[in-house]
Formats: structure tokens, C-alpha cells, sequence
């Protein structure tokens, strides 16, 4: 999935679907993702999605039920990929390029999907009603995985001491906030692009926290 063109998230009846069927799925999804990203969830509406899609409310209702179908539905694929960078840490022999192989991974994933990274803020910031049975077991246990990792990097005097749970915690802020904060990043560095900088300072940074 990507910022401009978000895959559509199958469903069951996909195989049956046209190719027309499946476009225009993907059409909703992108107009639903622009505007929960915008307004979030309860300030969003079918008519909205229905017009930034080009579409007629009944089409829109005729590919899903409801706005909390699709917006579920989004919520679920986004997972999948805001994950997908943690899940591929795995053991090396350069633990700290590892790491800040990941670090820039999750940068690149702000610069490009800023809209996604939004959305799943705001279903954080709301309690997240939606997810958080999954927070709370696969994200946990995969935390609990790389965490374990992690420490074992330090024990074998690879990278520095830091406190794993902490340790990523602080490396989703730093890089989801050019995303989050677009707007304020943007009002105070003015026509520079601030992922012009953002990576060799973000490296820098790490690189230093992590050396031993």
C-alpha cells in the first residue's frame, strides 16, 4: 500500500469481484483513507467518501455496509504494513546497522504514507476501540520478541544499554512525528523539505545512542 494508491484490502468475495468491482473498491479506499486521515472517524462521513470518490452514496454503500465497515477494513491493512518493518528485525552481525536499517524504514514510511500514519494516531488518541485486542496480544508479543533481541544485542556488548520497550518506543515517535505533525514541522521549516535532513540527523542520533 502507498500513500497516492492504497491496495484494497481483500475480502472474502473478492475472487468474485470484477476487475471493475475491484477498482472501484480501491477508489473508495483511497477516498476513505484521505478523508478519515482528515477528519477521523467521527468526523467523516459517507457523503464525503462518496464525493472525494466520485461516486453516489448507494455505489459506495453497495461495496460495504457501512463507513465503520470500511473504515475497519482499512484499519486492519494498515496494521499489516505499520508492522511489517518490526517484524523483519531479525539477528545479524551488524545489529546497529540492523537497527538503523529499521529506523529509516520507519522514516520512509512517514515521508510516503503520512495519510496512514495519521489515521492509525487518531484511532490512538480515541482509545482505540477498534485495535486494541490487537495491541494488546500481537503487538505485545512481537514487542516482547524484539525486545528480546535487543537485549541480547546488549548483553553480547553489540550495541550500547537501552531499554528495549523504551528504546522502540522512542523511534516510533521521532519518525511518526513528521508525519503526525506534518503541519507544525512544515509551518516552522518553511519551503525546506524536511526530509531533506531528517535522515542523516535521525541516524546521527541512534548511531551515537547505540554505539558502545
Amino acid at each position: 500500500m502507498t500513500a497516492s494508491s492504497p491496495n484494497a484490502p481483500p475480502s472474502r468475495s473478492d475472487k468474485k469481484m470484477t476487475r471493475i468491482q475491484r477498482e472501484k473498491r480501491a477508489v473508495i479506499f483511497e477516498a476513505a483513507l484521505q478523508t478519515f486521515s482528515e477528519h477521523g472517524l467521527r468526523g467523516s462521513t459517507l457523503d464525503q467518501i462518496a464525493k472525494a470518490a466520485g461516486l453516489s452514496k448507494p455505489n459506495v454503500l453497495y461495496y460495504f455496509d457501512s463507513k465503520d465497515a470500511i473504515y475497519q477494513e482499512l484499519l486492519e491493512s494498515l496494521l499489516d504494513d505499520w508492522l511489517a518493518p518490526l517484524q523483519a528485525l531479525n539477528d545479524s552481525e551488524e545489529p546497529i546497522e540492523t537497527l538503523l536499517t529499521y529506523i529509516q524504514r520507519k522514516l520512509d514510511m512517514s515521508r510516503e504514507m503520512p495519510r496512514e500514519s495519521r489515521l492509525f494516531a487518531n484511532e490512538i488518541v480515541q482509545g482505540a476501540p477498534r485495535v486494541r485486542g490487537i495491541l494488546a496480544t500481537e503487538l505485545k508479543a512481537l514487542v516482547e520478541e524484539k525486545s528480546a533481541l535487543i537485549q541480547g544485542w546488549i548483553d553480547a556488548g553489540h550495541i550500547a544499554p537501552v531499554h528495549p520497550y523504551h528504546f522502540l518506543f522512542s523511534i516510533w515517535a521521532q519518525t511518526q512525528h513528521y508525519a503526525d505533525f506534518d503541519i507544525q514541522v512544515r509551518a516552522i521549516m518553511g519551503d525546506t523539505d524536511p526530509f531533506e535532513t531528517a535522515p542523516d540527523f535521525v541516524e546521527m542520533m541512534y548511531r551515537r545512542l547505540l554505539t558502545p
